[in-house]
């Protein structure tokens, strides 16, 4: 399967695109197109016109353009027993599928130059985890044996990763923050053909630290390594990544901004802190136009940084509409 959004090359051909997007999600969305009414954005010519879906909408609504079907797989945020999960009902599995690869491609070339190795405790014990379903897509098409899962075996783990240092193929290995700590700490090596991409994440598990100071030990533990970073999310059918472990770039068909964290309607110029916007064009069966709870800067280039969330689980602005 091909799908339109991932042939863009051009921002003429993306700003276009958007606002196709837009009129479709508006004509067939319901909450979306409630949400853009209550604006007064009910026609909009311009991308920077088009209005953002808080996305604390995916805990309370279902959030679909198209009708859901025997094909639909949910993906659902982490959270603890006492908090609401956000759903994100996907009704075409095949162009996430897509989406996966045409990124990875983008930023790694093909699958089968690597042996994938993930260390994702706490996503492999429970159900809907869109980052599992990521990296299992990695490593079938890696077409490796060695590729795989890891949950609590680290010492296997750090003994396979020792052992492929010497191999032909490069490696990544993808992890969340406290699971690469822990391996930093009880088995340091020195890792030249590897690649760490950290997806962030202590889920309570040790006391948060900043992005540069975890790649300050992680450098120091696996010498000669490479640390990226990735950013994704559940609401999104698209990622982002840091080859520098800082600084995100996105596929032609994602495109970020930043707003007013006092006032949800305005943007800020580039390099001023503000909540991070999303347009992830491959979500064209839910919602493509994400307003997140994520603080960060954008840059001239389009690259951006993560610097933390809003101190408070709602954004302002989210109460304009109750939809029972």
């Amino acid at each position: 399967m091909d799908f339109p959004v991932f042939d863009i090359e051009s921002t003429a051909a993306f700003e276009a695109m958007a606002l196709e997007v837009f009129r479709f999600q508006f004509q067939n969305n319901q909450v979306y197109s409630r949400y853009c009414s209550l604006l007064g954005k009910e026609l909009v010519d311009r991308i920077e016109d088009i209005p953002y879906l808080p996305i604390s909408f995916f805990k309370t609504h279902q959030i679909l353009s198209k009708p859901s079907n025997n094909k639909d797989v949910i993906f659902t945020s982490s959270g603890t027993t006492e908090s609401v999960v956000s759903k994100h009902r996907v009704t075409d599995p095949l162009i996430y599928e897509n989406s996966l690869d045409h990124s990875f491609k983008f930023q790694y070339g093909n699958y089968e130059d690597y042996v994938i190795l993930a260390l994702l405790p706490h996503y492999l014990e429970r159900k809907g985890s869109s980052l599992v379903y990521m990296v299992q897509r990695w490593i079938e098409k890696s077409n490796d044996e060695r590729s795989g899962f890891y949950l609590h075996n680290i010492s296997e783990l750090a003994q396979i990763l020792k052992s492929l240092q010497q191999d032909d193929k490069k490696v990544i290995l993808i992890g969340v923050t406290f699971a690469l700590l822990q391996l930093a700490e009880q088995f340091p090596m020195s890792l030249p053909s590897t690649t760490i991409i950290e997806t962030g994440g202590m889920k309570g598990m040790r006391k948060e630290i900043i992005k540069p100071e975890l790649h300050r030990i992680l450098k120091s533990a696996f010498n000669q390594v490479e640390i990226h970073s990735e950013y994704g999310m559940t609401e999104l059918l698209s990622q982002a990544y840091a080859n520098d472990g800082l600084h995100f770039e996105t596929p032609e068909w994602m495109h970020v901004s930043a707003r007013d964290t006092n006032d949800p309607l305005s943007t800020v110029p580039n390099g001023k802190t503000g909540g991070l916007n999303i347009i992830d064009l491959a979500n064209y069966n839910s919602c493509s136009f994400i307003a997140t709870q994520d603080l960060g800067k954008v840059y001239e280039n389009g690259s951006f940084e993560v610097l933390g969330r809003f101190d408070h689980s709602d954004i302002r602005g989210c109460n304009l509409m109750a939809i029972n």
